[in-house]
């Protein structure tokens, strides 16, 4: 992708503030940087990439590239897998964001006559408050219910007529079901599902699709670049715009760092262009994508990156062999008779791995001819041994969050 002229301009200008604001994170890494010289994309290419270790190390407001007083909003990442990120915002980032997450509900054909049901988290995540401020910003109807109750949210769909389901594909499945049990879909008014925080396969969006009777949309983003809303898919479905006003995409080889070409599937790094309370240069995000090259069928301006294939962070080693979940999808997406959930169990035992794979099978498959043709497609595409089993559709656990996987008991 080439780099503009105007998010050059923009570039500059944020290094230059950056190395400017006393005590900051960006100050001190970029010491050793001449600005005037950022005047080309490989220029810009020598500068360091940042990482989220040193987020974590900035903890709580050593990332702040403004003044306290300029700071109205903090953001927060969850902290499970160690000591939280902290985001401070200034209400420019909140204004800009909000602008953003309004252009991916247009991307949607969603409009101010809509009613929009938001199942995301709110608080210190930034999913519920950034799907609603959105919305409103839009003209929309906001029906602001966060997570859980599911007698609450299908209750509301119903009374208040919502139009579209804000959610991750784990609850909009767990909700589709449960409107299939209660035999009230005729009763529910949705008309578009627009699905973010984890990826989902082809087979679980026909199910969502097919069950609650909505056009799906992939909305991205992460807790480190404003939240979700940097990123939408159109009708097409075929990848995600986004904003290259507001953001400056690369994709790197996540070994050697280098920068590959359009097409070409690698680690995600985003750098922001307008972000005033901590911008980021150069964030390794670990997505693994691909920026599609170019113009879409929808006629929009603005460049698209691929569905996300998994996280560099989301591979795990088995005998040798490297596994993605998007692999995984892949698979399964091949195989009659099978649904869309699956779980994974890596154990092992007697001094070797062993990779079970549990998927849901539809209710007039022939359940030893799946798993065998499961087995088989597995050892084709990925090249590797397991143990397949099949299970009823509803056995495996569902989630209101985001749904765990893959669960590697070797360590």
């Amino acid at each position: 992708m080439e780099m503009k002229k105007e998010q050059l301009s923009a570039l500059r200008d944020l290094i230059g503030r950056l190395k400017n604001f006393d005590g900051g994170f960006y100050q001190k890494k970029l010491a050793d940087f001449d600005t005037s010289k950022i005047n080309t994309k490989v220029n810009f290419e020598r500068l360091p990439f940042t990482v989220k270790e040193e987020l974590r190390d900035a903890y709580p407001l050593g990332i702040a590239a403004v003044p306290e007083k300029d700071i109205v909003r903090i953001h927060s990442s969850s902290g499970t897998t160690g000591i939280p990120i902290i985001i401070p915002y200034t209400q420019q980032d909140i204004d800009d964001w909000a602008l953003m997450f309004k252009r991916c509900y247009e991307m949607a054909g969603i409009t101010p006559m809509d009613r929009v049901h938001i199942t995301p988290g709110y608080g210190l995540w930034t999913a519920g408050i950034g799907f609603q401020t959105g919305a409103e910003l839009l003209g929309c109807m906001v029906i602001p219910m966060g997570p859980g109750n599911t007698d609450k949210q299908i209750k509301m769909m119903e009374d208040l007529k919502s139009t579209v389901l804000c959610s991750t594909s784990s609850y909009a499945l767990l909700l589709a079901e449960e409107i299939e049990k209660r035999g009230v879909k005729n009763k529910i008014h949705l008309k578009k599902g627009v699905i973010g925080s984890e990826r989902w396969g082809d087979k679980m969006r026909r199910r969502i699709a097919g069950e609650l009777g909505v056009e799906l949309y992939d909305i991205y983003g992460l807790t480190e670049i404003y939240g979700p809303g940097i990123g939408m898919s159109c009708a097409h479905e075929c990848g995600m715009h986004y904003w290259d006003d507001y953001l400056y995409f690369e994709i790197i080889d996540p070994k050697t760092g280098k920068v590959l070409p359009d097409g070409e599937v690698g680690e995600l790094v985003i750098t922001t262009l307008k972000k005033e309370g901590a911008p980021l240069i150069r964030y390794r995000t670990h997505d693994l994508t691909r920026i599609i090259p170019g113009d879409c069928a929808c006629g929009s301006k603005y460049p698209r990156i691929d569905t996300l294939i998994g996280r560099t962070d989301d591979m795990v080693k088995v005998k040798g062999v490297n596994i993605y979940p998007g692999q995984i999808e892949d698979v399964l997406r091949g195989v009659d008779g099978v649904s869309s959930e699956y779980q994974v169990m890596i154990d092992h035992l007697n001094g070797k791995d062993i990779m079970t794979l549990f998927f849901e099978t539809l209710p007039k498959a022939e359940l030893k001819t799946v798993e065998t043709d499961v087995k088989n497609v597995f050892k084709t595409q990925v090249g590797l041994s397991i143990v397949p089993k099949g299970v009823a559709i509803g056995e495996l656990p569902r989630s209101e969050k985001k749904t765990k996987r893959i669960f590697d008991n070797r360590y």
